[in-house]
């Protein structure tokens, strides 16, 4: 509770996941309502979205490994969220309307950059930072979590009100952002696993040579990415159970502020969970709830079940970050 460190990196995790689960959580409502994309459309943008954090998270973790704890990589994941508004008002809407696989393309790109493939950078800072200042990653994350349902709650009305207004509240968090990394120092001194030898290409080579690596990039393909897209689809089709789309819109505010406030205790609890069945155990009870909620998802044909069905993700999420760090 005294660790000032832990609070600053807290309530970065707060601010970051308000501004990307502010809009993130209506986008899909959004491509489907405003920009009138087509379940395929829709489809094809979340591959490209995999896709595209696929292959820029090696190079964020490389460079994150080249650089230690400097933080030049997170002002300018700050500076991409700022930019979050403009985008997609003035470069993405445009383009998806007239150009759709370009305006695919350079979406799936920026918000790979800014948030798909971002966010890893941030919680691996996050992470290593509780290794030098001896706190538990998962009770940080759970700030985050926190920051997610607060940004899908306002959400939820500000979606009615003016779809684009989700965006803007997006840009105006990464103000704060800048002001809270501007005061975070990290004493590199106190890192020994910094002082091990330097990242070299060599060593990613060799990295790729081990079988498990490749088995546990299947594992978080499946988990992360395909999960994802069905993640994503969910929102539309829970909103087409409703009598009306803004009733659909706002209870799918409301049920997502629920879900991920539950998380939130989870992140705090799962560090215990995963400490007593060990990490492989955990990915495999993430992995099972995942199968669960998406066949359950299938199954369920009204607001109550799929509603209860939704908030299992609150419980997966947390056993799957915390396993995948351990």
């Amino acid at each position: 509770m005294k660790n000032l460190i832990y609070w600053k990196l807290s309530a970065f995790f707060f601010v970051y996941f308000f501004s990307w689960l502010v809009f993130f959580a209506f986008l899909p409502i959004w491509f489907g309502q405003k920009i009138q994309l087509t379940g395929m459309q829709i489809g094809t943008i979340y591959a490209g979205n995999a896709i595209f954090s696929m292959v820029l998270q090696p190079f964020y973790g490389y460079l994150s490994d080249k650089i230690g704890m400097k933080r030049y990589l997170l002002f300018f994941i700050v500076i991409l969220v700022a930019l979050t508004g403009p985008f997609f008002v003035f470069v993405y809407e445009p383009l998806l309307k007239n150009n759709f696989y370009v305006g695919a393309v350079i979406g799936s790109f920026v918000l790979s950059l800014a948030y798909y493939a971002g966010v890893a950078v941030i919680e691996s800072f996050i992470e290593k930072c509780g290794r030098i200042y001896n706190f538990e990653f998962g009770r940080a994350r759970a700030w985050g979590s926190l920051g997610a349902a607060v940004g899908v709650f306002c959400a939820g009305r500000a979606f009615n009100y003016d779809p684009d207004l989700i965006f803007w509240m997006a840009s105006c968090g990464a103000i704060v952002l800048l002001l809270i990394l501007l005061t975070v120092r990290i004493d590199e001194s106190k890192a020994d696993f910094i002082k091990s030898e330097p990242i070299n290409l060599a060593n990613v080579k060799h990295l790729f040579s081990i079988k498990d690596v490749w088995l546990f990039m299947i594992f978080i393909l499946g988990s992360a990415c395909v999960y994802g897209v069905f993640d994503q689809q969910f929102a539309i089709y829970y909103a087409s159970l409703f009598p009306t789309v803004e009733q659909g819109n706002e209870t799918f505010g409301y049920l997502n502020s629920l879900q991920i406030f539950l998380e939130a205790g989870g992140m705090c609890i799962a560090p215990f969970i995963v400490n007593k069945i060990g990490p492989k155990h955990g990915l495999i009870l993430a992995g099972s709830i995942m199968t669960f909620r998406m066949i359950g998802s299938g199954l369920a044909n009204d607001p109550i079940s799929i509603s209860i069905i939704k908030l299992l993700h609150a419980i997966e999420l947390s056993i799957l970050l915390v396993s995948v760090f351990k």
